[in-house]
């Protein structure tokens, strides 16, 4: 597939990265020719040096026969106006543009055809946001990610001692919960994915994703390690646009909320948007704020402002001051792969969270719903079966009879309303199913995909 990406900022190069290990044919339209050069000696891409949003730079990006195009730079004027150029001009047949304005989401009619022509609106932000909140609702998890239009769950957990499973084979958890589905898709241990099988014991310091109807993760994971109490005190430093709109949606919870910006002029802002949250305007890696405020009382830090090393240090501050949990927004890839699970419980990659977002509109098939999992390196597809057992490899055929690929499992199935966790590799795949598949192993992505094509013919 020919993809041309605009913008090499942490989104543009995120997807640069994930498409072209996928094989794609891939161009990046940015203004700086320094990013561009780090993108080329790292990847097997073409770069063009210009302003994304000119008819003629898109022209030497060569968007006259272009299959998809990302309009993923910091502006939302560049990307709305070269996504009609695309349509308009060049004809290319998708175009996905990060949006960062709320006035889009009130008014999506400005995106269509006759207007500016955009397919698919992303926003960074709020995807962001959403992620937090599910971090929220499930505190003990390191990631949470939902299919099915939020009927079942994937969820990320490390395992600690005195959870029941906890130095036991995932046999035991039949018995443990005899009630409830669950099926355990991949174990990290010493970030390296284990070889599952009934009699693979569950060590402490293992990170463990599972599967299960969202009804029931709570009670799943209370058998991974011991429960927390809820999320009642929140202080989220930085105010820009995700602290404002985690602040917004904390808000409708009835949690107690703080928000700490540095900018004056922001924070009036803040207070003029917000209602009950109480804006602070300081620095938030101050020791004497954070302690007048009573992070060793806090149940969730959120530091979510714009500059990685802030992040990371107050963080680590709030952590040592006594703060229960710390998450940090960190965009460099190397510091989130460094902080995660130390003193900072979890490390979030904008780029990373919104990458699932952009690849569901690249993946072949009938894709619903793609996550990257452990910071792009596996994924989590929701693909819809079509066909019957003479045009599809996997309609009429039970998971057991399915040749997936090496680093592949089919973890649930959902069907109607009905949700069927994969334990029992005896489940027969029925047409319009949609299944969930777990891939330790990404490269893997393209044989996954074609299993699930429809081929006239196929015997």
């Amino acid at each position: 597939m020919k993809i041309l990406i605009l913008g090499a900022g942490q989104v543009g190069a995120s997807v640069a990265e994930s498409l072209v290990s996928e094989k794609n044919d891939v161009t990046v339209v940015d203004t700086s020719p320094e990013r561009l050069k780090d993108l080329q000696n790292q990847y097997d891409l073409r770069t063009v040096v210009g302003n994304a949003a000119h008819p003629e730079i898109l022209a030497e990006a060569g968007a006259a026969d272009t299959d998809m195009l990302f309009a993923v730079t910091a502006s939302d004027e560049t990307n709305l106006v070269a996504s009609k150029v695309a349509h308009s001009v060049f004809n290319i047949p998708t175009r996905i543009a990060r949006i960062r304005s709320t006035w889009f989401e009130r008014h999506p009619e400005l995106l269509e055809s006759d207007c500016f022509s955009v397919n698919h609106a992303i926003c960074p932000e709020q995807i962001v946001t959403e992620y937090i909140a599910k971090l929220i609702d499930f505190p003990e998890a390191l990631q949470v990610a939902e299919f099915a239009g939020g009927k079942i769950d994937l969820v990320a957990v490390r395992a600690v001692e005195g959870g029941p499973i906890v130095r036991h084979p995932l046999r035991d958890l039949e018995k443990l919960l005899p009630t409830i589905d669950v099926k355990v898709a991949a174990i990290y241990r010493n970030d390296r994915p284990l070889n599952l099988a009934p009699d693979t014991v569950v060590h402490p310091g293992d990170e463990v994703f599972f599967v299960a109807a969202s009804g029931h993760i709570r009670e799943v994971m209370a058998h991974m390690r011991q429960m927390d109490r809820g999320v009642g005190r929140v202080i989220i430093a930085g105010g820009g646009n995700i602290g404002l709109r985690l602040a917004r949606a904390l808000e409708g919870r009835l949690m107690n909320v703080k928000v700490i910006e540095a900018s004056k002029r922001r924070c009036e802002f803040l207070a003029g948007q917000l209602g009950s949250t109480l804006v602070l305007h300081g620095d938030v890696s101050s020791e004497d704020l954070l302690g007048d405020e009573n992070v060793d009382e806090t149940d969730l830090f959120v530091s979510v402002t714009n500059d990685d090393e802030a992040n990371i240090m107050s963080a680590l501050l709030a952590k040592r001051m006594g703060a229960r949990r710390v998450i940090a927004l960190i965009n460099r890839k190397a510091y989130g792969d460094l902080m995660q699970g130390g003193q900072i419980d979890i490390a979030i990659s904008p780029a990373q969270a919104t990458l699932g977002s952009l690849l569901e509109h690249v993946r072949r098939g009938d894709v619903v719903a793609v996550h990257s999992v452990r910071r792009g390196k596996a994924e989590a597809l929701e693909l819809i079966a079509h066909g019957d057992r003479k045009t599809s490899r996997v309609v009429g055929r039970a998971i057991r009879d399915i040749e997936l690929p090496p680093g592949a499992t089919i973890v649930g199935i959902v069907r109607g309303e009905r949700v069927i966790v994969a334990e029992d590799d005896g489940h027969v795949i029925e047409p319009d199913d949609h299944v969930l598949v777990f891939l330790t192993q990404k490269r893997m992505i393209p044989r996954v995909e074609k299993l699930f094509e429809v081929s006239v013919g196929f015997f």
